[in-house]
């Protein structure tokens, strides 16, 4: 699994954490075991997500996070010089985006903290990049239970 990070990305600590969700998160599907994962994080100001939010969701103000999956991508084979022992494909699952002022804020108003928020964000985010969403009550159910899945395995639960 690699994960890009745009330059305003968190600090290191942070970016373990966000890792851990991420690989948390596909070792809880086992379609995804025998590939190499990509997924581009972006970490937006205020004004970038309410820019993307309304472009991409046509809903006013800055939310806390977007995933943007790829469509249609099937697993690429690996390139290079023949090796002796096979590869495993790449296949990028795309984007996610989160905005740390209202990661901070939601933290704020929920009594924890803002890693644990980011946490959070990052695996909704993954989630949405695998198949899931939240559109009917079945869908949130699953997609909440697994949300918590990750984060209770991760310890990092709400206090």
């Amino acid at each position: 699994m690699r994960v890009y990070w745009n330059e305003e990305g968190p600090p290191p600590a942070t970016q373990l954490l966000l890792r851990q969700v991420i690989s948390a998160g596909l070792r809880k599907h086992p379609q995804y075991k025998n590939i190499h994962c990509e997924i581009n994080m972006t970490f937006a100001d205020a004004k970038e997500m309410a820019r993307l939010n309304r472009e991409y969701r046509g809903k006013e103000g800055p939310t806390d996070v977007l995933s943007f999956p790829s469509t249609g991508v099937k697993p690429a084979a690996a390139q290079g010089r023949p090796r002796r022992r096979p590869t495993k494909p790449t296949l990028n699952l795309g984007d996610i985006v989160i905005c740390p002022q209202v990661a901070a804020a939601q933290a704020a108003q929920y009594g924890h903290s803002p890693d644990r928020e980011l946490a959070f964000l990052t695996a909704h985010g993954l989630l949405h990049l695998i198949g899931y969403d939240h559109q009917t009550p079945e869908e949130e159910s699953r997609m909440t239970a697994m949300q918590k899945e990750i984060l209770d395995w991760l310890e990092v639960g709400r206090p």
